[in-house]
């Protein structure tokens, strides 16, 4: 009896070491040998600190993908500004609380093919808040501001859009403003 005893003993002993020796591993790794995963959820650049946009007026209170580029929208242009038009689409009911703006940085613009392929796209010149924005890369970029008139985050309209899509309904789900 006392042999099936013990045999009973050391199968609940392996099950309990089983269980409980990850926990203990990932005890000692955290807490012991102070490593700590990267925390990262979001897909584009966060900002930090977050910039206030001087003229936040041109945003409206809303959050805003914004595009600064050349008037004469090349193709670049084109694609981040076809990039920004269908991530707003996708929101579906929360799209309304996204506008898109243009900054524009030389002469403005073709018009007629903007209101054609981007109506509701706010256009405005970039001499009085283009400063605040990082300088590399722009042609290639793209821009969160939220509701307050803050920068927030940076995307590269070449990359998947999927992942500002990702971005901009995490914010807007978190967000009680805008």
């Amino acid at each position: 009896m006392s042999n099936v005893r013990a045999r009973n003993l050391r199968t609940v002993g392996a099950l309990a070491a089983l269980f409980l020796m990850p926990l203990a591993l990932s005890f000692w790794m955290y807490y012991g040998a102070g490593w700590h995963p990267g925390g990262r959820t979001n897909h584009g650049e966060l900002l930090q600190p977050v910039r206030p946009l001087p003229n936040a007026g041109i945003f409206g209170e809303k959050w805003a993908l914004v595009y600064i580029g050349d008037g004469h929208c090349d193709v670049a242009c084109r694609q981040a500004l076809y990039v920004m038009r269908q991530t707003r689409l996708s929101l579906n009911n929360e799209m309304t609380r996204v506008n898109r703006v243009f900054l524009a940085t030389g002469e403005c613009c073709d018009r007629e093919f903007l209101q054609r392929e981007h109506p509701g796209l706010k256009i405005a010149p970039a001499q009085s808040i283009s400063p605040a924005f990082p300088g590399t890369d722009r042609m290639h970029s793209l821009f969160i501001v939220d509701p307050l008139g803050n920068l927030v985050m940076r995307y590269d309209a070449r990359n998947n859009p999927k992942g500002l899509l990702q971005d901009l309904k995490k914010l807007l789900k978190l967000s009680h403003i805008g």
